[in-house]
């Protein structure tokens, strides 16, 4: 289990949206000093696909997801303070049964 940040300081956030499958998924970028960049997003129930370019690192912050990495049969079930990686150049798709799903995902060089 992972210790997920509360807060983020020293950041510049991007005012726009990232919106996602008819505003089902929002998200908005932050970028950190060392240049790293993050989204902090939320996950309405549904069924989504996202594809990656570069690896990605998902911590969950509240709600509860399933998730299938492309190329993997098995469905992985995550909570608050759990997360998981994701390669580049692949894809995941995610599922929210009910609630809201609160995510932090760190895009890794």
């Amino acid at each position: 289990m992972s210790s997920v940040p509360a807060e983020f300081h020293n950041v510049t956030a991007h005012a726009k949206a990232n919106v996602y499958f008819e505003g089902k998924v929002i998200s908005h970028t932050l970028l950190l000093p060392d240049k790293t960049k993050k989204t902090l997003g939320l996950i309405y129930p549904g069924k989504y696909h996202f594809g990656t370019l570069a690896a990605e690192h998902m911590e969950i912050v509240a709600g509860a997801c399933q998730v299938v990495l492309d190329g993997k049969t098995g469905t992985v079930s995550f909570t608050a303070g759990q997360s998981f990686g994701v390669p580049a150049n692949s894809g995941f798709e995610i599922e929210v049964a009910h609630g809201i799903c609160e995510y932090i995902c760190t895009f890794l060089s």
